[in-house]
């Protein structure tokens, strides 16, 4: 009997995938979402915006440029990483640099982003079955991946993929993963405070210094031809954080006057928002059940302190390294994923201005943070219609930022006002030895 109830309590987890009543829903989701792709790109006039200076960066590249200030396009000077050119020259590669091949590029790409944000919808008990659908009802989604070629398709491909990575307790490849994402775009780095707490959590010391190690050697490694050559230039350009964006393009800001807007005041309240969020969601809710962010970062010092003693120690027996290991509890996968959505969310209600594209963000991580909110269906169900429709309102106005601000604000205090889950997998004897 005891070896029974021990082999049904730890299916394969493909087979667990296989058997969530959500699995086939979500299959016959990507499925209608594929078809709709086709549509689109068949009949949808494609818009011209920043697929031609992308080809003309990487044609630079391509030639021998290595200097950064040298790699410009119609739309200005180049401001991505490393990355950003591998990726967009493989893309030239794959289709000429013709519009309509590119299309169909990021159309498998937007059906492989589905796919991935599917599997983690499904993997936490979170968001009910029909309400998956919510993540095909974008018009802006669709046009920024199918219409647009924006970069920051692939930058949220590869991040969905690594927090699928980290629900797998993969953390050293999804850190690859998302220095891999940083690497096409830096609003990625928006997930990086979660993430980092996330690790602290989930590692000991030595594994979190060398999975960092692992993302900065990625970083090292893509930005080389660069950083040998026109090092100043490429670290001045690539990461920049200091850039102002045009007030005219403001979906999130539009209300408030452009001399406020652009200046350095506003930049630096907003900032202190973001950190000050952060630190109160991390202190309250993300660390509540380890006695608060101070308390959880004192444990873990001490816990690094009798780790490096242990181990200068003569009497370093391998008992004590093995019970330090398995003293690490295992963090539920709603933990990670709640954990990385909301410390990403608060960086969007935070930006000093969202453009069109930064919609895909956050957008696929909408339902999940108004279900974890306590707020009623049909009122979470008017919110996220209410910011997609502050989404699709071209140009903004500032009636349309201020309410997009307003639906911003009230999903938050949603988030914040809901009680904080257990963040460790219970304890359940048996069932871990076998997988």
């Amino acid at each position: 009997m005891a070896v029974e109830s021990v082999t049904r309590s730890s299916p394969p987890p493909s087979a667990a995938l296989l058997q969530n009543p959500k699995t086939p829903f979500a299959l016959a989701l990507l499925f209608a979402d594929a078809l709709l792709v086709f549509l689109i790109i068949a009949f949808v006039p494609y818009t011209k915006i920043d697929w031609d200076a992308y080809m003309s960066q990487v044609s630079g590249f391509l030639e021998g440029e290595r200097d950064y200030r040298n790699l410009e396009g119609d739309t200005g000077p180049l401001v991505y990483p490393a990355g950003f050119l591998y990726i967009y020259s493989a893309f030239q590669y794959l289709t000429g640099g013709h519009v309509y091949a590119a299309q169909i590029l990021f159309g498998v790409l937007y059906i492989v982003n589905l796919a991935i944000v599917l599997a983690i919808y499904v993997k936490t008990d979170v968001v009910p079955w029909w309400a998956l659908c919510l993540l095909s009802l974008s018009k802006r989604v669709h046009s920024i991946f199918l219409l647009r070629l924006f970069n920051d398709c692939v930058a949220m491909t590869l991040l969905h993929a690594a927090l699928l990575l980290l629900l797998h307790r993969r953390w050293n490849l999804g850190l690859i993963l998302f220095s891999g994402a940083v690497s096409v775009k830096m609003n990625v780095l928006l997930y990086a405070p979660p993430l980092l707490l996330l690790m602290l959590k989930a590692m000991n010391i030595g594994g979190v210094i060398l999975a960092l190690a692992g993302a900065a050697l990625v970083q090292i490694l893509l930005g080389l031809p660069f950083l040998v050559s026109y090092p100043v230039a490429y670290i001045s350009r690539a990461f920049n954080l200091g850039r102002v964006f045009i007030h005219f393009w403001s979906v999130n800001f539009k209300f408030i006057p452009e001399p406020i807007f652009v200046s350095k005041g506003f930049a630096i309240f907003l900032l202190a928002a973001h950190l000050l969020t952060l630190a109160a969601f991390a202190h309250y809710s993300w660390c509540k059940h380890e006695g608060g962010l101070c308390n959880f970062l004192h444990s873990r010092y001490v816990s690094m302190r009798l780790r490096f003693a242990l181990f200068f120690s003569s009497s370093f027996p391998k008992k004590v390294g093995k019970s330090s290991s398995s003293s690490l509890k295992i963090l539920n996968k709603e933990h990670i994923v709640t954990t990385m959505f909301v410390g990403n969310f608060i960086g969007i209600v935070c930006a000093r201005s969202l453009h069109y594209q930064f919609y895909s963000w956050y957008f696929y991580s909408l339902p999940y943070l108004l279900w974890r909110t306590h707020y009623p269906t049909l009122l979470r169900l008017i919110l996220f219609m209410g910011v997609e429709l502050c989404w699709n309102i071209y140009p903004s106005n500032s009636l349309s930022s201020a309410l997009l601000l307003c639906l911003h604000l009230i999903i938050l205090w949603g988030l914040w006002s809901a009680p904080p889950e257990y963040p460790y997998v219970e304890n359940k004897p048996s069932s871990h030895k076998n997988k």
